[in-house]
């Protein structure tokens, strides 16, 4: 990665100027081996993001989210790096939230007991990125899709088999999105009763129209790697998705770092506006709806209880 410098650096939006030397603190990635997977190639230039818990199609638990943010904040200071690529271990690239995992903590005796615990750290604001909250805008959940898009080289995501719900968030943060025709895509939220917030908000807009947006999310329904190139998820479909990252990191890396980062920075900044209240705006609708009888009774229908959904007031946007 390019450490910006003069006019690049000036105009980069102060919540993602790289911070190096004594302000960058030091990474935890050995710590998170066991769910993120590192692989360095073209003299370093090329780093590849692997998604490293394949036994569970690489369910979305604690650790996983840690370990992601962790990954994007490191990679973001490193001068090496030219270009990202995102991919799943094993069977499919990520499966969405390990909701039994999410939903259980450890007491203070040791205990696994039901809790919302993570649900709170996944939803708080918080520091991640530097001394202050001005180098962050979303919590922990999002951060694991938008924290991407603060890297001044290019990501690219790999996917393959199921990329549902937060991993689809997850795919949606990169730069560019490779497809195989069989992979299988959702924004598969509206299955437990809520939205996607894990910055869905800020970068499903930029794909696609508004309608495809609302159908897909309030549907949930499942999708394949060819329609979700027709409707401009993906960027396109091809036989082998990280080969084609791979060719297109390599014919970028051959091109100004500058003028890449630059790039980046342009379409970002005047594509769409005020990513902050977007991301406020998905983390207060969450809090709404968790825990509420519809909320709780479209997760029940996961497990073969049906309860009847409760009319409620609408509220205008």
């Amino acid at each position: 990665m390019l450490i910006l410098r003069g006019p690049i650096l000036r105009n980069w939006p102060k919540k993602f100027v790289i911070l190096s030397g004594r302000r960058a603190f030091a990474s935890k990635l050995d710590e998170f081996a066991d769910r993120v997977k590192i692989v360095r190639s073209d003299c370093n230039k090329i780093v590849h993001v692997k998604l490293n818990r394949p036994e569970k199609l690489n369910a979305l638990d604690i650790r996983m989210f840690e370990a992601l943010a962790e990954a994007a904040t490191y990679l973001r200071k490193d001068e090496t790096v030219r270009a990202i690529i995102l991919s799943g271990e094993g069977k499919g690239f990520c499966s969405g939230l390990d909701v039994k995992s999410i939903l259980e903590a450890k007491n203070k005796f040791g205990i696994t007991m039901p809790s919302l615990k993570n649900i709170h750290r996944l939803l708080e604001r918080r520091e991640l990125l530097g001394e202050n909250n001005e180098n962050t805008i979303g919590n922990l959940a999002q951060s694991v899709g938008y924290l991407w898009r603060s890297c001044p080289v290019p990501v690219i995501a790999a996917l393959h088999g199921v990329v549902y719900g937060g991993g689809m968030q997850i795919a949606l943060g990169a730069d560019m999105r490779f497809a195989s025709h069989e992979s299988r895509l959702s924004i598969m939220e509206a299955k437990w009763g809520l939205i996607p917030d894990m910055s869905g908000s800020v970068t499903l807009r930029e794909l696609v129209p508004i309608d495809v947006a609302k159908e897909l999310t309030m549907t949930g329904r499942v999708i394949s790697g060819d329609e979700a190139s027709e409707l401009n998820l993906v960027t396109r479909c091809v036989e082998n998705p990280i080969e084609e990252a791979l060719a297109v990191a390599r014919a970028i890396i051959c091109r100004s770092p500058d003028s890449v980062a630059a790039s980046k920075q342009l379409f970002q900044r005047n594509w769409a506006a005020n990513d902050q209240k977007c991301l406020e705006l998905e983390t207060s609708m969450q809090k709404d709806l968790i825990g509420t009888w519809n909320q709780l009774s479209a997760s029940l229908r996961n497990f073969g209880v049906t309860l009847p959904y409760k009319n409620t007031k609408p509220t205008h946007p």
